[in-house]
């Protein structure tokens, strides 16, 4: 990799300018990537095209949002650790702080007529926006038809076989490093690579990135243990999404249906509804998408909050739960953005990568079916035929005012090619005049 003078990157400047993307970091990884494309490499020249593609590369292949990574990884580049760290918490605290007074909002909102038909039109459009994301990741992912398999077994081991979502993404890895080792093509990986950089192996220095940044990671848990033990609620929310940090390769999308299934089913914390209301606030606000975890931890801490009142022990779960979420982000980077240059040789390890891709679109594909089951019918139940595990919608249950308003998304995000803010926008609009109208 070439090395880019920094002297026109000084420590202050770079707060500015991150805390500016920090704040207008809307439209998802897409957006925030190319945002940060124009800021850093087309105008101010801080890092080179072939850094940032082979930055961004490399986020690809960790757990976690990939923008915010890149972001972390950029500071890094600049001004070591204090810059990356910079860099990283810049890009989440503005949209943490908005979903957090979203978060209390709706808390406290969340039963009140008004609201209710506001969150009807929102959960249309995020079925829409979803559908919209599933398209264009299969369109780009799944160029092979083993991918394609792939993406076909991840779909029906989650939605029929009711698998652990981290076993899926798991042995999509395992598979596409076995597979990456004997037939490359399946993949559509290029034969041979890069030569290894030479020198030293920067051992000292990620060992030492693991040991302050696990302790940083685990530090709040360790608390809540001595405290409150492992019994209340923060350690179960700080335990659950200590556990996603580990496994959400593919973004938000992908890890959302088994959030919400856990969330739901498995804890009790939300609605099934409540889910996409969440999605479609973290859709509306800058930062990453993930930081609809926070949403999650804010109302099951909120809705348990004994010893504490209601609104704090919501601040106590939201702040646990970002805190784990992107205290991982950081070791990662901090620790292997080192190896960039081994790490981007490593064919084993773009095949995995290449394979956790395509299963995540089976992945977002059994989010868009769980999400489109809840918006659409208000009573959705399952049933075991043997292996398989079948949802059963009460077809007395159907909301034709939610089918209508996910049309009119659909249409907008399709064929007028409005913005995910327009479009919620729109269908928030039509959700409250259908629901309290009618």
């Amino acid at each position: 990799m070439s090395v880019m003078p920094t002297t026109n990157a000084s420590f202050s400047h770079l707060l500015r300018v991150f805390l500016r993307i920090g704040l207008l970091s809307f439209g998802g990884p897409a957006g925030q990537i190319a945002l940060m494309h124009r800021e850093l490499v087309e105008d101010r020249h801080w890092v080179s095209e072939e850094d940032y593609l082979h930055a961004l590369n490399f986020c690809h292949l960790l757990p976690g949002p990939e923008a915010q990574q890149l972001a972390t990884w950029i500071g890094w580049r600049l001004h070591g650790w204090r810059g990356g760290l910079a860099a990283g918490l810049l890009f989440v605290i503005p949209g943490a702080l908005v979903i957090l007074v979203l978060s209390a909002l709706y808390a406290v909102a969340a039963n009140l007529d008004w609201f209710e038909a506001l969150f009807l039109g929102v959960k249309a459009a995020v079925l829409a926006i979803v559908v919209q994301a599933l398209l264009r990741i299969a369109g780009r992912a799944l160029n092979t038809r083993f991918k394609q398999g792939l993406a076909v077994g991840a779909f029906v081991a989650l939605f029929l076989l009711d698998l652990p979502f981290p076993l899926i993404v798991l042995g999509a890895g395992a598979i596409g490093m076995a597979v990456a080792a004997i037939r490359p093509e399946w993949l559509a990986l290029k034969q041979g690579g890069s030569v290894l950089p030479s020198g030293p192996r920067p051992w000292r220095s990620t060992a030492q990135a693991l040991v302050i940044w696990g302790v940083i990671w685990a530090a709040p848990m360790v608390l809540v243990a001595a405290t409150l033990g492992t019994g209340h609620v923060l350690w179960d929310i700080g335990a659950f999404f200590s556990q996603l940090a580990v496994v959400t390769f593919g973004g938000a999308y992908a890890v959302l249906a088994y959030m919400a299934q856990e969330a739901v089913q498995g804890f009790g914390w939300l609605q099934p509804g409540e889910m996409a209301d969440g999605l479609g606030l973290a859709e509306t606000t800058p930062g990453p998408l993930i930081m609809v975890t926070q949403f999650v931890g804010y109302l099951a801490a909120y809705r348990a909050p004994e010893p504490f009142t209601p609104f704090v022990a919501g601040l106590f779960g939201a702040g646990l739960t970002t805190w784990v979420t992107f205290a991982p982000c950081f070791l990662w980077i901090f620790a292997l953005a080192p190896w960039i240059d081994r790490l981007g040789s490593a064919v084993r390890l773009k095949g995995g990568l290449a394979a956790v891709t395509a299963a995540v679109v089976g992945v977002i594909a059994n989010l868009t079916a769980w999400f489109a089951l809840h918006v659409l019918f208000a009573t959705v139940g399952e049933t075991q035929a043997g292996l398989l595990r079948l949802y059963t919608p009460d077809w007395l249950s159907f909301d034709w005012r939610a089918t209508l308003l996910a049309a009119l998304a659909c249409v907008l995000v399709f064929g007028a090619k409005w913005s995910v803010v327009r479009v919620l926008g729109v269908a928030a609009l039509g959700g409250l005049v259908l629901g309290l109208a009618i």
